[in-house]
């Protein structure tokens, strides 16, 4: 059965292995010895995990488990610290009894006296006396609860120690003895129940068997779950479908790779409902109520608006946001459910070789895949026009119109002449103007009969050879920089080195459910590790944009994309919210960008996050882009005072002299005020580390305000 068997949901057939995917395997491995709900060693509880109550719609939350926090009762009650609230609530039960034990003869008595009660017949418990006595007291006991509850905040108590310690003693159930591990009612959860009702037992009684000695993970419900949507939206699969599940079980559906889950994970996950639990909100009033103390989530839907972090070197971005997301993106791929291209220097950290398909290291002899300078699309001019800008230098980004052209005057004739791309050094010496690079394209394309086609392109990049303006001689010494005996094999070949070349990865493949780590060489190589993130960046964004089967979210994963934006991506991240794509971007400083492009920057993303230590400058951008919130000023004035007699100013003069202080007068005035939700020094001087700052908008426009968040928990 095909390796990406139910990724499509049409009529369409199901895609092939990818071609620069060799030797893949088709007997799955064995499961690695953990994973979520599974303890260390032991079996995976499918239903346990299923059973346990999901709370979705709210974005940003980490559903698994999640208990909605209640809505406050009384204004402030939340600031009221507990032991204060309870002595009070105690106080006010004491005096309350008090007036109750002492005050209510008196009442009695008074009532009697008025209304002549003593003339009622006093005989056993039913007498009219006994009647109207315990009415009376249980009024009394109404007026009392109403007044001393209200300034005791009983209520308050009541809601927030009384009723949780008594659901818990309700609701608390202790499993019998050989009961298997779960929550009541989980032998009701059926995890196949759509599959049961289609005619063929043979593959469910396997996964009923497998379920319950704990051998189907998470990963393998989802991925076998989605290729029953396929097959529901085409019923001619079913039979292929069956016989694939009759015949490997929780295996059946697998990942090109044949990998059913990571070897060891360091975030939790719940792939049922796609998140990544990055920490936890913070229980505090500039955070709205649904989100206080919730866990903090990422999922598609809000990585489709794609996120940008900032925050300087050492505050986690690498492991506490990039790792997880990627890390949570390549289980989706292992599910049929996405695909995910991770870019980062060669020494981050952003998880084994051992999690991705393909791993493009250039500059490492041990690598196993190059990368196609080219591969973003079939169309030629396009894929000229990013290279061309991933070649040019950030000074000189004023010329990318004229670099643009002269790339493409030179790729798409040789295309036509050669049936393929040129290589690198095919391309410095057509771009320098080489006497037989060119006598060579000419004679090529007299022979294809496509000379006259492409002789306006030829003759205007004649005209520039020898000129100082001509911005091949810039772009074919910026093309040396890949053209090192390092790099030897990494890129597009020329006809000398055609058959030496590792297989290439192009981003064209993105219809597949791939994982894809891209290695820059940062450290040996910088300038051309900057030309390589810009091109990687522009291909994904292309061929995200460009998919015709939408149905895998395309994940991009970018660790310090800094060298990696330009005007093109920038564009290119709001056409991706409707390509079912995203981005997560992460850099030190929005200084380390040209300043055209921060505020487009900003503007382009739905998910901002800010960390730690960020510089003032900017924070302003973060605090314009949440706006402000009216609040409630208190202004205080103190002056002496001078009120009242002789006697009155001579006791005062006396307790001012004992205390050390004069007697003042205190004026309070209250007044609405605009105030910046996150003001630029609090970002930048007052975030506790290993905190951080997000606000986030869903592919469907619903909008989170900026949440104060612990990744460390």
């Amino acid at each position: 059965m095909d390796g990406t068997y139910g990724q499509r949901t049409g009529g369409e057939p199901p895609v092939s292995e990818p071609p620069f995917l060799p030797g893949a395997r088709k007997d799955p491995p064995p499961r690695p010895p953990h994973s979520p709900g599974r303890p260390s060693g032991g079996p995976f509880d499918l239903r346990s995990w299923l059973a346990t109550p999901r709370v979705g719609g709210i974005p940003g939350v980490y559903g698994l488990g999640h208990v909605p926090k209640r809505q406050e009762t009384e204004p402030g009650s939340a600031a009221v610290p507990g032991r204060t609230l309870l002595a009070r609530g105690a106080l006010n039960l004491v005096v309350a009894w008090v007036v109750f034990l002492y005050g209510g003869p008196v009442v009695f008595q008074v009532l009697g006296w008025v209304f002549h009660l003593d003339r009622l017949s006093a005989d056993g418990w039913t007498s009219p006396y006994v009647l109207v006595q315990g009415a009376l007291q249980a009024a009394m006991i109404a007026v009392l609860v109403w007044i001393f509850g209200r300034m005791g905040r009983w209520k308050e108590v009541w809601r927030r120690y009384a009723a949780p310690a008594l659901s818990r003693l309700v609701t608390h159930e202790r499993p019998e003895p050989g009961d298997g591990p779960g929550v009541p009612g989980v032998a009701e959860v059926d995890p196949w129940e759509g599959m049961r009702g289609a005619g063929e037992q043979a593959g469910v009684w396997r996964l009923d068997e497998e379920t319950r000695r704990g051998a189907v993970g998470d990963v393998d419900y989802v991925r076998i779950r989605r290729a029953w949507q396929g097959v529901v939206a085409d019923p001619g699969r079913l039979r292929q479908f069956a016989e694939e599940v009759a015949g490997r079980g929780g295996a059946a559906c697998a990942h090109p790779s044949a990998a059913r889950d990571l070897d060891r994970r360091w975030a939790e996950h719940d792939l049922l409902a796609r998140q990544v639990r990055l920490g936890v909100a913070q229980d505090v009033p500039k955070n709205p109520v649904t989100h206080r103390g919730a866990g903090f989530a990422l999922d598609p839907a809000l990585l489709g608006t794609s996120l940008l972090a900032v925050g300087p070197a050492g505050t986690g971005k690498s492991a506490l946001l990039v790792r997880p997301v990627a890390e949570a993106l390549c289980l989706q791929a292992l599910a049929n459910t996405a695909c995910v291209v991770v870019v980062g220097a060669a020494d981050a950290d952003l998880g084994p070789d051992a999690s991705y398909d393909v791993v493009i290291a250039p500059g490492d002899p041990d690598s196993a895949y190059g990368l196609d300078l080219y591969g973003a699309t079939q169309n030629t001019d396009e894929a000229a026009a990013r290279l061309a800008d991933a070649l040019l230098p950030d000074e000189l980004a004023l010329r990318a119109e004229g670099a643009r052209a002269t790339v493409q005057q030179v790729v798409g004739p040789f295309r036509a002449a050669h049936g393929r791309h040129p290589g690198v050094q095919e391309l410095r010496d057509l771009l320098l103007g080489e006497a037989p690079a060119w006598s060579g394209l000419y004679e090529a394309l007299r022979a294809a009969g496509r000379l006259e086609a492409h002789r306006h392109d030829l003759q205007q990049r004649e005209r520039q050879h020898g000129r100082a303006d001509d911005p091949g001689t810039l772009l074919a010494d910026r093309l040396a920089l890949l053209d090192r005996p390092a790099f030897a094999g990494c890129f597009n070949p020329s006809e000398p080195e055609l058959g030496r070349e590792k297989p290439p990865f192009a981003m064209r493949a993105l219809d597949h459910p791939l994982r894809v780590r891209v290695k820059l060489p940062e450290q040996s190589h910088p300038e051309a590790a900057r030309m390589l993130a810009r091109l990687v960046v522009a291909q994904f964004v292309q061929a995200a944009c460009g998919r015709q089967d939408r149905s895998l979210f395309a994940g991009l994963v970018v660790d310090d994309a800094a060298a990696a934006v330009d005007g093109h991506t920038v564009r290119g991240l709001q056409r991706m919210r409707g390509a079912n794509a995203g981005a997560l971007l992460t850099l030190r400083s929005l200084a380390d960008l040209p300043e055209t492009l921060r505020t487009p920057l900003f503007g382009a993303v739905g998910c901002r996050m800010a960390f730690p230590g960020i510089a003032p400058w900017d924070g302003r951008l973060f605090a314009e882009a949440w706006g402000t919130v009216w609040v409630q000023e208190k202004a205080v004035t103190q002056t002496p005072d001078t009120s009242g007699g002789l006697l009155r100013r001579s006791a005062r003069a006396f307790r001012g002299l004992l205390a050390g202080t004069p007697v003042q007068t205190e004026s309070v005035t209250t007044r609405s005020v605009e105030r910046q939700l996150w003001s630029p020094s609090d970002l930048a001087h007052a975030l506790p580390t290993g905190h951080a700052v997000v606000s986030l908008t869903s592919v469907e426009g619903a909008q989170v305000p900026p949440l104060l968040v612990d990744l460390r928990s």
